[in-house]
């Protein structure tokens, strides 16, 4: 099967654009404005699927802040590649809210948003996770390490790299673990291709895989920390390991070039000590260590100490050679070894 082209992608985008903009919702957060204010004093969000619940948070906090007085949201929420291209095609955006950051770099090679957008001192990061594995209640099949992934009869849900930045993250965590416990690039790739064997569902986005292992789909379940301890939030029954050696996930958010008049001071709010405080209660890691956001989140495997130290953790800038290089190696349309390994395993990448 071949893979899509760029622009055939941009296509489908460009026509994904109206689907996407029926299903921006006006958001009225305890306390903020109703969903017809003036454009003025209303922000579009346009993120991926998985931090709807904590920017729900976040706006209604803001809220109550003297810049956030009268102002409403629309929000529109997807499978993070998909989401980046529909803006780029058209989809209404302020600020914008991505998995991984070259969906925001794409926008930056547009003329949408700055090229200061990652220069200052988070780098263009809002928040923080790091990839675990869902399990069925009890760990019926004990998975506990990566080497119990690749088992025979194991069944793993992950989202679609091609759409999903969540999947992007799952994959080199994947391929990372094995490089961090001496292994060859050969040994890596021959994981990445055993992991691909065992896939049998691969959603659009990390939400939506999420959504297919709660619907029965699977034995692991590949996510963020967050999304896992959200589902607990909501009462959805599943469990989650953190293995010794895992990847720090780096969420990018930014404005864009001709965002509404109090997308700035949201901005500021969103990376201010409130506003990592409520990431912190919804499951993301803080991205600076002093935030207090009380020592108790529900919905951890251990809420006193839920954001435990990971023995080996691995990042992107330092253990891939940052994005560009990441993903011109890994997710290549022609020649990606997780794309390989996707097609290789009779998987689609549509």
């Amino acid at each position: 099967m071949s893979i899509p082209s760029t622009t055939s992608r941009r296509l489908v985008a460009a026509s994904l654009t109206g689907m996407l903009a029926l299903a921006v919702t006006a958001c009225a957060p305890s306390g903020g404005a109703s969903g017809d204010a003036d454009a003025e004093e209303t922000i579009s969000i346009v993120g991926f699927a998985v931090p709807e619940a904590a920017n729900k948070n976040l706006a209604a906090e803001f809220n109550k802040t003297p810049e956030g007085e009268g102002v409403a949201f629309k929000t529109s929420y997807g499978a993070s590649g998909d989401q980046s291209r529909a803006v780029v095609a058209g989809l209404e955006a302020d600020y914008v809210h991505f998995s991984v950051p070259p969906d925001v770099t794409r926008l930056e090679d547009e003329g949408l948003v700055d090229a200061s957008w990652d220069d200052g001192e988070n780098k263009g990061i809002v928040s923080h996770s790091v990839v675990v594995f869902g399990v069925r209640d009890g760990n019926p099949k004990n998975i506990q390490t990566w080497d119990d992934l690749i088992k025979p009869g194991v069944e793993i849900v992950t989202a679609n790299p091609a759409s999903s930045g969540a999947a992007r993250w799952n994959a080199l965590a994947a391929y990372g673990q094995v490089i961090s416990d001496g292994g060859t690039e050969k040994e890596a790739t021959d994981y990445i291709n055993k992991f691909f064997g065992n896939v049998v569902s691969l959603p659009g986005s990390g939400r939506d895989a999420t959504t297919a292992f709660l619907g029965g789909t699977g034995d692991v379940l590949m996510a963020y920390e967050n999304e896992a301890i959200l589902a607990a939030q909501n009462d959805e029954p599943f469990e989650y390991i953190l293995p010794d050696t895992t990847l720090l996930i780096e969420n990018a958010g930014a404005i864009l070039e001709d965002a509404s008049a109090p997308s700035q001071d949201w901005l500021d709010f969103v990376l201010s000590d409130e506003g990592q405080k409520q990431f912190a209660l919804t499951g993301f890691r803080p991205i600076r260590d002093d935030v207090d956001y009380g020592g108790t989140v529900e919905g951890a495997e251990d809420p006193s100490n839920p954001f435990p130290e990971v023995p080996t953790l691995l990042t992107v800038d330092e253990d891939f050679g940052g994005w560009d290089e990441a993903s011109a190696k890994f997710f290549d349309e022609e020649n990606g070894i997780v794309f390989e390994a996707i097609l290789g395993a009779g998987l689609s990448l549509e």
